[in-house]
């Protein structure tokens, strides 16, 4: 149950916030072994993979849906996100440069 814990406190601390299209995201930094794997992949895969949360309400989601708050589900999202052409760069770019940030700030702590 402890590592269950520690694993969520890590995955939480890679996350961050991304403003595209009008809403608000929440992504996952993808981890170095997680980066191996991003050299051939599409925007819309890093997308469907490291966003982990948002701010949608239903109408957002579906035409005539209602006001409220829809809690984030990866499978919703990915069936969402692959009519959403619009988002997948801007939210692509963010993710690809906080994976970028991280290895930066690596290499300058190896090098003090």
């Amino acid at each position: 149950l402890m590592s269950t814990a520690l694993i969520a406190k890590l995955r939480k601390a890679r996350e961050f916030s991304i403003e595209a299209g009008g809403h608000k995201f929440t992504a996952r930094r993808p981890t170095d072994a997680e980066a191996i794997d991003l050299r051939e992949v599409t925007p819309l895969e890093i997308v469907r993979r490291f966003v982990v949360g948002w701010d949608l309400v239903e109408l957002d989601l579906i035409p005539g849906g209602g006001p409220d708050a829809v809690a984030f589900d990866a499978a919703l999202w990915s069936e969402w996100i692959a009519d959403q052409p619009q988002l997948w760069t801007d939210l692509a770019i963010p993710i690809l440069d906080a994976f970028k940030r991280h290895v930066d700030a690596r290499e300058a702590a190896e090098k003090n």
